[in-house]
């Protein structure tokens, strides 16, 4: 199952201080700061968000295929990717530009001062969500440029693709209005129509399960307590249902939990008050070993 993974990808120069930066660095004289930190030890890794997923995601068995931008100087990054049976076909290269790199500087207090180069990574808005591939059945849209993690966001919901939105380190580029819009288009519930017709956004996914979407209560339009169930062909009461627009989660009867409008989630009390107190006191921290008594 091919994944779709936008984000960046970077080179991070690492490098170790051996002494304390609260020793160099003086509080009543920030305002005139001017200081060089020796560092013995350096070393240059791949990094990135699109990069670190993909790495993980390929050696859990998975087909990712990364979308983002690299400079002139990323020749050695394309080849590692694909020396891990990445798919680089959605990978560009800017003329001009640098690959993005971070340069860390870590003290033995284990504080760390980083500087930032976004390079390529500033153009990463110039590629599109490609509507010619079929077969990307999910996406992540990770930490890159800003306008590329909203237009990206945008192109998977035209596309019908479903997709996580996971701005990571990046939350302070955007405003609230930002962050609302850019997960909204996931999860409208006027993409879905009521009284049995197919939701507009439904995932290229869903439809190769067979998966349709329609309304169970009896209301004309969405609203607050409308549950939407997505049902299979032939499927009976036991269908997996979402909340969609809601204050209430609800669950068909004899379900293990629920979740009232306006209430905390709280974790459920251990023991669960139809199983017996087990013989021994449940240890803080229980090794592999441990099972819950039956």
């Amino acid at each position: 199952m091919p994944a779709l993974i936008c984000g960046s990808l970077a080179f991070d120069t690492i490098t170790t201080f051996h002494g304390r930066f609260a020793q160099q660095i003086l509080p009543e004289q920030v305002h005139i700061l001017n200081v060089s930190f020796l560092v013995p030890t350096l070393r240059r890794e791949f990094g990135g968000c699109a990069g670190n997923i993909a790495y993980t995601l390929r050696a859990l068995g998975g087909e990712p295929v990364v979308m983002a931008a690299l400079g002139e100087d990323g020749a050695e990054y394309l080849a590692r990717l694909r020396g891990w049976g990445v798919d680089t076909s959605l990978v560009r290269s800017v003329p001009g530009q640098y690959t993005a790199q971070a340069i860390i500087i870590t003290d033995t207090d284990n504080n760390q001062i980083t500087a930032f180069h976004p390079g390529a990574m500033q153009h990463a808005h110039e590629a599109a969500v490609p509507a010619a591939r079929a077969d990307l059945a999910i996406a992540i849209v990770a930490p890159d440029g800003r306008d590329a993690m909203l237009q990206h966001a945008a192109q998977l919901h035209a596309a019908g693709v479903p997709f996580v939105f996971d701005p990571g380190q990046g939350l302070p580029m955007f405003d609230g209005g930002e962050l609302r819009g850019a997960g909204q288009p996931a999860r409208r519930a006027q993409d879905c129509q009521p009284g049995g017709a197919e939701p507009r956004g439904r995932s290229r996914a869903a439809r190769a399960r067979g998966l349709s979407t329609r309304w169970t209560d009896e209301k004309a339009r969405p609203g607050p307590g409308s549950v939407a169930r997505a049902t299979r062909p032939g499927a009976g009461s036991s269908s997996l249902r979402a909340c969609c627009r809601s204050g209430t989660a609800r669950r068909p009867p004899g379900s293990a939990w629920s979740w009232p409008r306006g209430q905390a989630w709280k974790r459920p009390s251990w023991p669960p008050p139809s199983s017996p107190a087990p013989s021994s006191p449940r240890p803080s921290s229980p090794g592999p070993s441990w099972r819950p008594p039956s």
